[in-house]
């Protein structure tokens, strides 16, 4: 099972995330995918609800263009475009030579502290 980790971050945990999957990565250390967001109204106006349901509805449909995507969720074609370049731009879609979309994750798990951490 493929996983994606986003992580709600206060402003100042930001560049130590950074710094510490840096670090990881460079001691060879195999990392999850993650994204992080500096709050939870930046998180949500990434990651909407229709923007949830086209992920979910193409992690089941493997293969459909944004015209087809579109028609099989009863939206309108421009909003369908603009959700599924968001995605592709944070990396939740894929997009084929075809323009065929898939999602590569099987899970998101979204992960926010309320301590600092000791």
């Amino acid at each position: 099972m493929k996983v994606l980790e986003i992580a709600v971050l206060k402003p100042s945990g930001g560049l130590q995330g950074f710094a510490d999957t840096w670090r990881q990565l460079e001691g060879g250390s195999d990392t999850a995918p993650r994204l992080a967001f500096g709050s939870l109204r930046e998180l949500f106006s990434a990651i909407t609800e229709k923007r949830l349901e086209l992920l979910r509805f193409v992690a089941g449909h493997d293969g459909l263009n944004v015209r087809r995507l579109a028609s099989e969720l009863g939206r309108d074609y421009k909003n369908v475009h603009t959700d599924a370049a968001e995605l592709l731009e944070l990396g939740l879609l894929e997009r084929d030579a075809d323009g065929r979309l898939s999602a590569p994750f099987d899970e998101i798990v979204i992960h926010a502290n309320i301590r600092n951490a000791a």
